[in-house]
């Protein structure tokens, strides 16, 4: 019985090393990168969806569509960045993943709709 009290401490003591807090300001710094992002996210949303003229092409609806992916996935980093679990190092870097994949998805909405947007003009 005592060897498997030795088992469960060394078990939780490597439990506890396991977990790194996070240095102070970089929770706070992902959440205002998000919430910057977001902010673009949805006024390019407006914009692209809303006031811009024209008609809309299978090239315009393939960068709508990516961009409200792309907000939906920065909608759900900042849900997970503001979770009490995510000070935690291995919570916080799959947080970043996704916030980066939201990143990308937007860098390829503004890519199609650029060249949406140049088509539609140019011809």
């Amino acid at each position: 019985m005592a060897g498997d009290d030795l088992k469960e401490d060394a078990q939780e003591e490597r439990r506890a090393d396991a977990r790194v807090p996070l240095p102070a300001g970089y929770r706070q710094g992902i959440i205002t990168a998000i919430t910057v992002l977001l902010g673009f996210s949805l006024v390019f949303l407006r914009y692209w969806g809303f006031e811009l003229p024209g008609t809309w092409t299978l090239s315009a609806e393939l960068a709508a569509g990516l961009a409200v992916v792309s907000v939906l996935l920065q909608m759900f980093a900042l849900w997970r960045a503001l979770q009490v679990k995510d000070d935690d190092e291995s919570e916080y870097k799959v947080t970043l993943r996704w916030f980066l994949s939201s990143v990308l998805l937007l860098l390829a909405s503004l890519a199609v709709s650029g060249l949406s947007y140049f088509h539609m003009t140019k011809f």
